[in-house]
């Protein structure tokens, strides 16, 4: 149990540094945009860089994991609906919205330092591979979702939207840069990679920082049934049915990935939704059940990810 908490306790105990010195004034809430700016446009975007070039060309690609950390989420992501939409009005954006934040994880600012203490050598490879099927299929999917049940459902414009948006993303450059270098096989000046590196340094414990920092203020007044649902979707629904969905592969003859991917598969599934998802939800009026959702599931997170690192390598076999 020491063992795990030693892996947790630092995570929440920056999280925590960041809510305290926001809340105590020392930071004002504002400067956490201009903080998570600079892990979203510099930090991660030179972490991915750097994990993806220093990769076999092999490994960037890695089909497999790719494919089944998209069919656990889309799975969440449909379950979650229907299950949300069970007591929703006909014609409705919620239940898309709250499943959206049972399937859609924060990789980037919770999922990667948590498996950068787990699995240091693999967490940024991991993080590419997840933000390629988050930002090209669950997100605009998720976003298509409520628009449609908001009567405003053009594929065109969700399309476009989509594309627009990725063609503006950092980190998607910097991902498509370093899957070109690892795919021509070109080794770049040892100092350019290390002033790379010196960036992606800062990412893990700025990320953190800033979630704590970006969670004052938010209240969960009203909405408790919805918000305990979504929290239930995100940190129990969502690696559980990733974890079916990999022994069921694996039992019908797929291949096993090696330990380390298995692992994040399912990690990687029991962050905490993504930070932005109160921003995602604010065009439906909904932003206020997603910011709420977004406090509750990063501080039940605690518990929920310590259990399962004490219970998912006996699982794994590992």
């Amino acid at each position: 149990m020491l063992a795990i908490l030693s892996i947790t306790v630092p995570i929440y105990l920056a999280i925590a540094a960041g809510w305290l010195v926001t809340r105590g004034g020392l930071f004002a809430r504002g400067d956490m945009r201009v903080l998570g700016l600079f892990v979203i446009r510099l930090a991660l975007p030179a972490l991915l860089f750097s994990a993806l070039v220093q990769r076999p060309a092999g490994d960037v690609l890695n089909l497999r994991y790719m494919l089944l950390y998209a069919l656990g989420s889309l799975l969440t992501l449909f379950v979650g609906r229907w299950w949300a939409g069970r007591q929703a009005p006909a014609g409705s954006p919620v239940p898309a919205l709250m499943a959206m934040g049972m399937s859609c994880p924060n990789s980037g600012f919770v999922g990667y330092p948590i498996l950068s203490m787990v699995i240091a050598q693999t967490a940024g490879l991991v993080l590419g591979l997840n933000m390629i099927v988050e930002n090209l299929l669950l997100v605009p999917l998720a976003m298509a979702l409520a628009d449609a049940a908001d009567g405003r459902g053009d594929w065109r414009l969700t399309l476009r939207r989509t594309a627009h948006s990725l063609a503006r993303n950092p980190m998607i450059w910097a991902m498509a840069a370093g899957v070109a270098v690892a795919l021509t096989g070109l080794r770049l000046p040892a100092p350019l990679l290390r002033t790379v590196g010196l960036f992606a340094q800062a990412s893990a414990a700025l990320s953190l920082f800033v979630i704590g920092g970006s969670l004052v203020g938010l209240g969960l007044a009203g909405m408790r049934r919805q918000v305990l649902r979504i929290a239930a979707g995100k940190l129990l629904l969502h690696p559980a049915l990733m974890l079916a969905v990999l022994l069921a592969a694996e039992a019908l003859g797929m291949p096993p990935m090696e330990p380390a991917l298995r692992l994040a598969l399912v990690l990687s599934a029991a962050a905490p939704m993504l930070s932005i998802y109160p921003i995602l939800a604010q065009p439906h009026g909904q932003d206020s059940l997603a910011a709420a959702s977004l406090l509750a599931t990063t501080a039940l997170s605690f518990f929920t990810i310590s259990a399962l690192l004490a219970v998912l390598p006996h699982a794994l076999g590992m």
